[in-house]
C-alpha cells in the first residue's frame, strides 16, 4: 500500500523505507509512522530481506513528527486510541527487528525520528548531518524511547545535557560521542551504506541474527544466562549449511559463500 511521504523498496536481500517529504525536512505524518509500523512487521519474517536500511530524502533524515497534525491531535480531547498506546509504538517494530537495522543519517534529525535512528543497530552519518533532542524547545518530554536508548549511548550525565539544552551537534560530535558509527561524504552515504548492509546480506543469517539477539540480551541479562543462550545459538548454528559451508571453505582456503540457511 502507497502511502503519501514514503518510498519502500526491496533489492538484493536489502529493503529500505525512505521518508520522502523533502519539501518538509521528511516531518513524519501518523499515516507515515503507521506505514513503517506495517512494512517493518511484515518484514520480520520475509526471509529474503537481511538487512533494514531508514533513510530521507533530500538534505534531512527527518525532523519528527508533523507539527500541524501534533497540534490537531493533542490540543483539544484527546482520543482513546491514542491515550491507550505509547508515542513510540510505531518505532517498535524496527527496534525490536530480527535482523540487523541501520538508519542513514543525510542531513538534519531531530524528535521521535532521532528516537527512531537511536533504534537502529547501526547509524551511518554524512558529514552535514545535524542532531537534536529539540524536545525541550517545545515545552515536551523526548519519546519514542530517547530516554532509554540516549543514555545507554552516551551516559546519563551526556544524555540530560543534550535533552535539556536541545542543542543541536554536528556529525563529527555525534560520532565522538558513539551516536553514529561512521561519518562519511554527503555524496557518499548511501554507496558506504549499502555497501556494509550488502556484507551483511551476504554472511549467515542464522548466525547473524542470534548475534544480534544475544548482544540485546547480553546488554541487560547476567553472565551465567547468556552463557546458556550461547550455547543453545552455537547448536543453532551447528545445524546450518552455513557453517558446513565455514568450515569447508576455511579447510580449501578459500572465502565462503554462504546461502542463508
Amino acid at each position: 500500500m502507497a502511502v503519501e511521504g514514503l518510498v519502500f523498496n526491496k533489492e538484493d536481500g536489502i529493503a529500505t523505507i525512505t521518508f520522502d517529504r523533502p519539501e518538509k525536512l521528511n516531518a513524519v505524518t501518523e499515516a507515515m509512522r503507521t506505514e513503517v509500523h506495517r512494512i517493518a512487521t511484515e518484514l520480520r519474517s520475509d526471509d529474503e530481506v537481511k538487512v533494514l536500511i531508514i533513510t530521507g530524502a533530500g538534505e534531512a533524515f527527518s525532523t519528527g513528527a508533523d507539527a500541524s497534525e501534533l497540534t490537531a491531535d493533542y490540543s483539544g480531547p484527546i482520543e482513546p486510541y491514542i491515550l491507550k498506546r505509547p508515542l513510540g509504538w510505531w518505532t517498535l517494530p524496527v527496534r525490536y527487528f530480527p535482523k540487523p537495522t541501520i538508519a542513514a543519517i543525510p542531513g538534519v534529525v531531530a524528535g521521535v525520528t532521532f528516537s527512531l535512528a537511536l533504534a537502529c543497530d547501526f547509524r551511518f552519518a554524512s558529514d552535514k548531518a545535524r542532531f537534536s533532542m529539540v524536545f525541550i524547545k517545545r515545552g515536551l518530554v523526548p519519546d519514542g524511547g530517547a530516554t532509554y536508548y540516549l543514555p545507554r549511548m552516551v551516559g546519563t550525565s551526556k544524555a540530560l545535557e543534550l535533552m535539556l539544552m536541545g542543542d543541536t551537534i554536528d556529525a563529527n560530535e555525534a560520532e565522538r560521542l558513539g551516536l553514529v558509527n561512521r561519518v562519511v561524504p554527503h555524496e557518499e552515504l548511501m554507496k558506504v551504506t549499502r555497501e556494509f548492509a550488502a556484507r551483511i546480506a551476504s554472511g549467515p543469517s542464522v548466525a547473524i541474527e542470534l548475534i544480534k539477539k544475544g548482544v540485546y540480551k547480553g546488554a541487560v541479562g547476567e553472565l551465567e544466562a547468556q552463557l546458556d543462550f550461547e550455547t543453545l545459538a552455537q547448536r543453532i548454528c551447528f545445524q546450518t549449511e552455513d557453517f558446513k559451508e565455514g568450515i569447508a571453505s576455511f579447510l580449501e582456503k578459500r572465502q565462503p559463500k554462504f546461502k542463508g540457511r
